[in-house]
């Protein structure tokens, strides 16, 4: 029989909740004379499935602390449902897996889902949790013989514990293999079918792109793109030329252009035509090198930093 979708709890009065269930508003958090979040200003909106997406260190992990009261803003404010996110009313209607998640070795997988949803006043019923998130084989389990993998189900299965109407997945997919990845995936597609609200973080644009509505880029701390997947896709497809060349002609399709250490940095969005044209015009040129761009690479150059 097919089993019914880990929704999100019924809301009959639409009207009377917020369009937006979390922001920050002129955010900044500065770690030991390290700028994490620079005057961020980012929101989700109810219902939405969104995507956060950055190479490593660029503030993603930082702003879902903030916005789930683990951590407190520097400057700028942040809201959880209209309130503040430390406060535990708001935190109830939230569901968390961070990037790192420590669980107690000694307990069985079913003793921790207890602990968990005994936090909550309508918790989902457990033997229906551990099923969804194919679980139920490990059960008797204690959490310190489990698998690196099988950890982070788990604690991807315990952000749903509480039946949640916000959930922030932290890099959810470390160390799932490929069937488990996309078990996930249905889960999560599943949870938003059924009105959940899902923040979603990676540095990986395919991992977002099957499930994320819309996507917002963040680059050493900053905001550098907030739109559609497919506008993302679109930005992020640049590759880098580099080369040992003199002067050069003007090339079509180079977004900008840098000599460092004796070598020309071409970034473009057409390679192939880049070097044909090399070709092409006789431009004397050697140690030729081709590659694409990480995320901040792509998204730093295109505006213009």
């Amino acid at each position: 029989m097919p089993q019914a979708p880990l929704a999100a709890p019924d809301r009959t009065s639409p009207a009377a909740e917020p369009a937006v269930v979390a922001r920050a508003v002129g955010v900044t958090r500065r770690y030991a004379g390290h700028t994490a979040l620079d005057s961020v200003d980012f929101e989700i909106r109810e219902g939405e499935l969104l995507g956060l997406l950055g190479p490593n260190g660029a503030g993603k992990s930082t702003l879902v602390n903030l916005l789930t009261g683990l951590r407190q803003v520097t400057s700028g404010r942040c809201e959880l449902f209209g309130g503040d996110p430390r406060r535990p009313e708001n935190r109830l209607r939230i569901g968390v897996t961070p990037q790192e998640t420590g669980l107690p070795e000694t307990l069985r997988v079913t003793e921790v889902v207890d602990f968990v949803a005994a936090h909550y006043p309508d918790p989902v019923d457990r033997g229906e949790l551990l099923d969804r998130f194919g679980l139920t084989p490990l059960a008797r389990r204690q959490t310190g013989g489990l698998s690196g993998g099988e950890k982070r189900r788990l604690a991807v299965a315990l952000a749903f514990v509480g039946r949640p109407r916000l959930v922030f997945l932290d890099e959810p997919t470390t160390g799932l293999d490929v069937e488990a990845r996309k078990a996930l995936w249905d889960r999560v597609a599943e949870f938003h079918a059924g009105g959940g609200t899902v923040l979603l973080t990676s540095h990986y644009l395919e991992e977002v792109e099957a499930l994320a509505e819309r996507v917002v880029v963040l680059g050493r701390g900053r905001v550098l793109a907030d739109d559609t997947v497919a506008a993302i896709r679109g930005l992020v497809d640049v590759h880098r030329v580099s080369l040992v060349a003199g002067e050069l002609p003007r090339l079509p399709g180079v977004v900008s252009e840098r000599r460092e250490d004796g070598r020309v940095h071409l970034m473009t969005t057409d390679p192939d035509r880049l070097v044909r044209e090399l070709v092409t015009r006789g431009v004397d040129f050697s140690g030729l090198e081709v590659r694409p761009t990480s995320l901040e690479e792509a998204f730093l150059t295109i505006a213009g930093s």
